[in-house]
């Protein structure tokens, strides 16, 4: 079902494939693991097998920052695609079901040299604190080739995700699938990710808006980070490097930045805040699909707000309610 100027799809995501293992453990199993409550870390294949098999009854689905920006689009009712890295792996088939199953075109070829899908095994104690061990795995060896041509210039904006700017291939990646987009017109977005992220690959970071995006989505810590200033400062700076710049605070909202322009967007919520894990993926699956489709920056900003107010309402990154219809009540 294509526009009339050739779009099939609203946003194609490029990021980290990644199955997220939620399970439940006591103090004494992170203990005897030697895990630090609360740390996000990254772990080898061998170390990522053990504690797998260590781990209690969990439940497998898919994540990954960008991943599930895309399922967020589905549920708004938009039209998404994804590409990103699994191997031919149990792991890899419950990403490719899942993703798909969300309503997400992820035509991306198994990785086949052993190297085994990428994880994120969560540990949840009682006191519902998460601690994080990722494995990265397969998502490291997306390469230029995994960039079809295609389908960046059948989306009106191609979304990529700022974790992905570690490994040498995976950077190429990107900067074919920006020039791609720009050739045909469309629009290139970028998730900072992380503010270590933005710490590591500062200067390229800081090239990469200037000369490649033209929507850039960011916290309040990663913002400060790149122009190395506070909030105010970091707000000032950017209006002059992107087209639009969508800043998130929390609790506090967020500040969207256009054309000389500041909007204040406030946060919304829909109960009791469970787990901030994915909000700021899904205000980035909000944002974007209200821009495809027509909304006015402050109307996309609310579609941002509601879809993380919905997120952070229970366990897990993928949307339990239909944003869709959500989206009615606004």
């Amino acid at each position: 079902m294509g526009g009339m100027d050739g779009t099939r799809f609203d946003v194609v995501g490029i990021g980290n494939a990644i199955v997220d293992v939620i399970a439940q453990a006591d103090d004494a199993f992170l203990e005897r693991n030697g895990l630090i409550k609360n740390e996000r870390r990254l772990m080898d294949a061998a170390e990522a097998e053990r504690l797998y098999g260590q781990m209690g009854p969990g439940i497998e689905m898919s994540g990954g920052s960008a991943g599930n920006t895309m399922a967020g689009i589905a549920s708004l009712g938009g039209r998404g695609a994804f590409i990103g890295k699994v191997a031919d792996d149990q792991l890899g088939k419950v990403y490719r079901h899942d993703i798909r199953a969300a309503g997400v075109t992820f035509d991306t070829a198994d990785l086949t040299d052993g190297t085994p899908t990428g994880r994120c095994l969560i540990l949840v104690t009682p006191d519902a604190h998460r601690t994080m061990s990722t494995f990265l795995g397969a998502c490291n060896k997306l390469t230029p080739a995994d960039v079809d041509a295609a389908t960046i210039q059948a989306a009106k904006v191609t979304y990529l995700e700022g974790y992905l700017w570690d490994p040498p291939e995976a950077k190429e990646a990107f900067l074919k699938a920006a020039q791609i987009a720009h050739a045909a017109g469309r629009k290139v977005a970028l998730s900072l990710s992380d503010s270590f992220c933005v710490h590591r690959h500062h200067e390229s970071f800081l090239a990469l808006v200037e000369g490649h995006v033209d929507i850039l989505f960011a916290n309040e810590s990663e913002i400060c980070a790149l122009y190395g200033t506070d909030w105010d400062g970091a707000v000032r700076a950017v209006a002059g490097h992107c087209e639009v710049a969508v800043l998130t605070r929390s609790e506090k909202g967020a500040v969207i930045q256009a054309g000389g322009e500041s909007h204040a967007v406030p946060a919304m919520t829909f109960g009791p805040v469970v787990d901030t894990t994915g909000a700021g993926d899904l205000y980035a699956a909000g944002f974007p699909y209200g821009l495809t489709n027509g909304k006015s920056l402050v109307e996309s900003g609310r579609l941002g707000a509601m879809a993380a107010g919905e997120i952070i309402g229970h366990f897990g990154a993928r949307p339990q309610k239909s944003l869709k219809e959500l989206a009615a009540t606004l």
